[in-house]
């Protein structure tokens, strides 16, 4: 209410100062044309001739306006157009998202000429025809996409990637995957493909190489992270204990790896079994007594009883250990063996039998079945042989025997 008394008052300011000044300047216009003659007020002529200019002007616009009418129609069809390819597109992305894959590729790929997005359009057709088995149309779809829009080489890419990796094709997604990590070496989606495909070819390797940057974008969790690097340590581990005289790759991963995983005992266990393999088994009696020191586990007591370095100086480790731990069975059991090392034959039949007391097992049996023999103490060898079959028939599973046929 208060801009609309404003401007009326405004309005009457500018005539009353309007209607001053054609009172302080009085004057007329003439004009004559043969023996015509027009003769008017000076301000009245100033309205006409204002009104003739705007008449004018858009005779003017409207003739320029007549003259291009193809064009205007050109401009008409295209937004028809334009407005059609949207609601097709808009229907071909509800039918894609409700799984109507042949209805979505159709809309879509009709759409996508006169689409504003005809990148969306050819992605989206070509996640339709791969959904129905169309894998061929898929890829021509995707082709189309790539040449549809300028600067669409990694949205095309990833897409390639993904359905590749639905198709078990690795080795080509993996392909695909390598270029784009050399043009994005961070980018997230690229990287997530990546992990995909390294694990499904096994690349233990690359999967290594790619967890820091996994970790640093914060694409996996943390427990994810230590089972990756677990599993990738492991298996390279293993793949270069089997090649012969690859020793130095050994030492290399275990040089490289997080120390959180070098106290794992999987890991430990298959460094030193690489460490034996390759002529090394001084390395591998200090790796498993150092290990031992930080974390006592039985499989590397009864392995650290099998090594043959120097048995006299592991029987003084071991039975150091044994004062820490005087009713340990395993430990009992390596100590045994490792008496065995140094001939002492009493010693190792006190530490087996000590252990069978601790724990009955078909193993320390078996040791004592071998030893009484050997002494020429064959009752009790049999004797023992019989425990340990009875005891190791225990542990197989329930299945069954002629005997029990015949009852």
């Amino acid at each position: 209410m208060r801009k609309l008394i404003l401007l009326i008052v405004f309005g009457l300011a500018v005539g009353a100062l309007f209607g001053q000044l054609m009172q302080s300047l009085p004057g007329y216009w003439f004009v004559r044309v043969g023996d015509t003659s027009i003769q008017t007020s000076f301000w009245f002529g100033c309205v006409l001739l204002l009104a003739a200019f705007l008449i004018l002007h858009f005779l003017l616009r409207a003739l320029m306006r007549l003259r291009r009418p193809v064009n205007r129609l050109k401009v008409w069809n295209s937004r028809t157009r334009h407005r059609t390819a949207m609601k097709r597109t808009v229907r071909g992305l509800v039918a894609l998202a409700e799984g109507r894959w042949k209805r979505a590729e159709k809309a879509l790929t009709k759409a996508a000429d006169d689409s504003g997005t005809p990148l969306v359009n050819y992605l989206s057709a070509a996640l339709a025809a791969h959904y129905q088995g169309r894998y061929e149309q898929a890829d021509v779809l995707l082709k189309q996409a790539h040449h549809s829009t300028q600067g669409a080489d990694t949205a095309v890419g990833l897409v390639q990637a993904q359905l590749m990796l639905d198709r078990q094709q690795f080795e080509e997604a993996l392909a695909t995957l390598t270029r784009l990590e050399q043009q994005l070496p961070e980018h997230p989606q690229v990287l997530k493909l990546l992990k995909q495909a390294y694990l499904s070819v096994n690349d233990w390797d690359g999967i290594r190489r790619l967890l820091p940057r996994l970790d640093k974008h914060r694409l996996i969790t943390e427990d994810e992270r230590r089972e990756l690097e677990l599993r990738a340590y492991r298996q390279l581990l293993i793949q270069a204990a089997q090649q012969d005289g690859n020793l130095v790759r050994v030492r290399s991963l275990w040089a490289d790896m997080p120390d959180a995983l070098r106290s794992d005992v999987e890991l430990v266990l298959l460094y030193a079994d690489a460490l034996i393999k390759g002529g090394e088994e001084g390395d591998a009696e200090r790796l498993l007594r150092n290990a031992l020191k930080e974390h006592w586990d039985t499989r590397l007591v009864l392995r650290y009883g099998l090594l043959n370095v120097d048995a006299a100086r592991q029987l003084v480790y071991a039975e150091k250990w044994l004062q820490e731990r005087p009713n340990d069975p395993d430990l009992l059991l390596t100590l045994g063996r490792l008496s065995l090392r140094n001939a002492y034959w009493g010693k190792a039949q006190e530490y087996f039998e000590a252990s069978q007391r601790q724990r009955p097992s078909g193993v320390v049996c078996a040791e004592l079945a071998r030893l009484y023999a050997n002494l020429g103490d064959h009752s009790k060898s049999q004797l023992y042989y019989r425990q340990s079959v009875t005891l190791l028939d225990k542990s197989l599973p329930a299945l069954p025997q002629p005997s029990d046929m015949t009852r």
